[in-house]
């Protein structure tokens, strides 16, 4: 924190006040002559004042500490706090004006707070950001602008607090959809749990044979030892491969609330494959635009959620054409096991779905696929409200008819028993984790 005696030093708008009354005095004074005595007088207590000021700001080692509060990472789209630490170490209150210099992302170029600080006390500061892309954010000086209780002249003190934030998917219902995972709350919704017996490589117990038990299962060596007959019992395996599949191309740019449907769908996915984790299933990523460009393999081990945190935070796209095509290929030539694919993308009319039905049927066919896909939330504004003119009727009449396309895309899909999610982007988290629930509670997945 290096003085500057000039450089640092700023007027304050009621010094100028102040001068403009001593210059009125002067200029009245020649038209009623005992106000010159007054003008002096006025001028010399005004200039004493300003002395005593520069001094008080300027003399000693006196200064004000500041210090920015802020973790080592911010989240997608959601309100960040941030607090700024001040200690006053003057020995006297001082009228604070705090400039944070903000990331270049924010455009913010008015950021001023202004406060009071008693002597020798601390003080946050806090204020909140809501970043709208992931990427590094780099934060600059704290700049001060401090003025004793005279208020004439303001001393500018920077404090070098130079930061870089990276920003990464949000993270704020990690906790809690993570108890809502380990605590099953989906039996108090209606769900029953059924019980699938089956001949997979899961073995839970051997019990006793009763009429209707596959003979197939018959354990003779345990029948031996009891002297009555004894199945192995199996059922499904529960460690099921689970991957979220991301699209992003051009459908996925639509901005809704500052944020793209593909930066909703990011967020989405992280806290998705993070249940999916605590449900004892492994969980991968599939990202594709013309290309596939991200493939991380389902696995079930203490780094994997950093993992695909970590590729979910740079993913970046030129929003181009998505190939399905070239996703269809990977899938089955990748994934010899049946898996459930959640797809995140966005189909606006039955002519784009057409285009692409052929290959989501045929992943259809080899996994469990479920398309996510979002409501128009303008078009539903439009559909509410009230049209008085001609043209918006006519507006209003589109709108519903883009509205009756994505239920038809919701019923095609479901034809060729494709499950779908039609949501809005704001309730998208919700409606996944609760879909994958539905599914794990009906042991589909």
């Amino acid at each position: 924190m290096k003085k500057h005696f000039i450089k640092d030093l700023f007027i304050h708008t009621r010094w100028y006040i102040g001068i403009s009354i001593t210059a009125f005095l002067f200029l009245f004074a020649f038209f009623i002559p005992w106000l010159w005595s007054v003008a002096m007088v006025v001028l010399l207590v005004f200039g004493g004042l300003t002395l005593l000021e520069y001094l008080l700001l300027f003399a000693g080692n006196r200064g004000l500490q500041a210090r920015r509060i802020t973790g080592e990472r911010l989240n997608l789209g959601d309100e960040n706090e941030i607090g700024i630490s001040l200690l006053n170490l003057f020995p006297f209150p001082v009228h604070a004006e705090v400039l944070d210099e903000l990331p270049v992302q924010f455009q913010e170029r008015n950021f001023k707070r202004a406060l009071t600080i008693p002597a020798g006390h601390k003080t946050t500061l806090p204020y909140t950001l809501r970043p709208l892309s992931r990427g590094e954010y780099r934060f600059g000086r704290i700049l001060c602008y401090v003025s004793s209780p005279l208020c004439l002249l303001q001393r500018r003190i920077r404090i070098e607090a130079e930061q870089l934030v990276k920003v990464y998917p949000s993270t704020r219902y990690l906790r809690k959809y993570q108890l809502l995972a380990l605590s099953d709350n989906m039996q108090f919704a209606g769900s029953k749990k059924i019980r699938r017996v089956g001949h997979s490589m899961e073995f839970e117990q051997i019990k006793d044979y009763v009429q209707g038990d596959d003979v197939r299962s018959i354990n003779w060596k345990a029948t031996a030892r009891r002297g009555g007959l004894m199945v192995n019992n199996f059922i499904d395996a529960r460690s099921q491969q689970i991957y979220c599949v991301i699209d992003k191309g051009r459908g996925m740019k639509m901005p809704f609330d500052g944020l793209s449907l593909l930066d909703y769908s990011i967020n989405a996915a992280l806290v998705f494959l993070n249940v999916a984790l605590l449900k004892q299933d492994r969980a991968g990523l599939i990202t594709f635009s013309s290309k596939i460009n991200e493939l991380v393999a389902a696995e079930r081990n203490s780094t994997q959620l950093h993992k695909l945190n970590e590729t979910l935070y740079r993913q970046t796209t030129d929003y181009s054409d998505s190939s399905y095509e070239a996703l269809t290929a990977t899938v089955l030539h990748k994934l010899s096991h049946r898996s459930f694919l959640l797809l995140f993308t966005n189909f606006e009319t039955m002519a784009s779905l057409e285009r692409q039905l052929h290959y989501l049927r045929k992943l259809a066919s080899r996994h469990l696929l479920c398309v996510v896909f979002f409501q128009n939330t303008l078009l539903k504004e439009i559909r509410e409200g009230h049209a008085d003119t001609l043209e918006g009727i006519y507006i209003k009449t589109i709108a519903d008819r883009f509205d009756f396309e994505k239920k038809q895309i919701v019923k095609e899909l479901r034809r060729y028993g494709i499950i779908s999610v039609l949501t809005t982007p704001q309730d998208l988290t919700v409606d996944v984790v609760n879909k994958y629930l539905e599914l794990k509670s009906r042991q589909m997945v």
